[in-house]
């Protein structure tokens, strides 16, 4: 059987799979590790060494151990078009949610249409709300493909944990940011209050 993969490298024809090498390799281009209480964390497009422009095709921030200092809050993202002077980009997504407790006497699978945005200029939800007990945190892999374009929309993919309560709340998120301009910074923060830990990396697809 003969197998056809699309790369930046063109295209490759395999006979077997064990000839197949993986989709992409990853760059890491930065992390951020929060060594104190922070309001936001950024990540703009020739700041501080962060890439965010044509160099790459996807781009995926992998969120790890989020902690809020705020009981209840939700871990939440936005994008610029200004280099981060605002976070206000029109979204569109759709979102679901699973959950189960650890004394196995309560699960869930629904659609959260308080969770999705129609048009909406303020930050996206990834993760559903946290606890602030000492153990418990969130995680979640965001995929942002080609900000830096100027024709199509941009399109992200969120899949994302929350351990809060004794729950873990499983989030799939999808969307796009409705605007042909470049999206050049994203910026990260809960929805009300700190992020009291954690860090956040940044990686480049080639």
């Amino acid at each position: 059987m003969s197998i056809v993969k699309l790369n930046n490298n063109g295209v490759k024809n395999a006979t077997a799979f064990g000839s197949i090498t993986g989709l992409g390799d990853l760059t890491l281009i930065k992390t951020v590790t929060l060594a104190s209480a922070a309001g936001s964390i950024s990540f703009v497009d020739g700041a501080s060494d962060v890439v965010l422009d044509s160099t790459y095709k996807e781009y995926i921030f992998y969120i790890n151990n989020i902690h809020p200092a705020t009981n209840g809050a939700h871990f939440t993202f936005q994008g610029s078009i200004d280099t981060g002077s605002n976070y206000n980009v029109a979204i569109t997504s759709s979102a679901f949610s699973t959950e189960h407790n650890e004394g196995d006497s309560s699960t869930d699978l629904s659609y959260q249409g308080g969770v999705d945005l129609a048009q909406g200029t303020g930050f996206q939800r990834i993760t559903s709300s946290n606890s602030h007990s000492n153990d418990d945190n969130a995680a979640a892999i965001l995929h942002l493909f080609e900000p830096s374009s100027t024709t199509f929309v941009k399109h992200f993919i969120i899949t994302g944990n929350t351990v809060a309560s004794a729950y873990t709340v499983g989030t799939r998120i999808a969307g796009y940011f409705n605007n042909t301009s470049a999206i050049d910074a994203i910026q990260f923060k809960m929805s009300s209050g700190n992020i009291d830990a954690g860090s956040i990396s940044l990686y480049g697809v080639n």
